[in-house]
């Protein structure tokens, strides 16, 4: 069992859930089980599988995991730039959290590329 709360990407994924939470409530009311709805559970999809996987027994199965965070952090960028194409959000007021989105993605590729090794 890993302690999931020493792993950097987990802290920075959980400031990107704060963030996007606060972010989401300048969406109209409309998308409120729209895409208000997909952003927040992507968004707290990423920490969350981080840290569920971090509890399992094998290397394999933590790599599983960080594999869904992963997905749900791509996923999570579509959403976002679907509010820009929709012109429910601006870019230059997303534009910081796609590129923190970004650094996340890198992150949980480098430590997927690092379990894998361990297998």
């Amino acid at each position: 069992m890993r302690n999931f709360k020493e792993l950097d990407i987990w802290k920075e994924s959980r400031i990107l859930v704060k963030d996007l939470y606060l972010l989401t409530n300048d969406l109209p009311q409309e998308e409120k089980f729209g895409l208000i709805s997909q952003i927040r559970r992507c968004v707290v999809s990423i920490p969350s599988n981080i840290a569920e996987g971090s509890a399992k027994d094998s290397q394999k199965d933590f790599l599983r995991y960080l594999q869904i965070s992963l997905g749900s952090s791509f996923e999570l960028e579509t959403h976002l730039l679907l509010c820009i194409d929709l012109d429910f959000l601006k870019l230059e007021n997303t534009q910081i959290h796609l590129i923190t989105l970004e650094r996340i993605q890198k992150r949980i590729s480098s430590l997927i590329k690092y379990v894998r090794t361990q297998i």
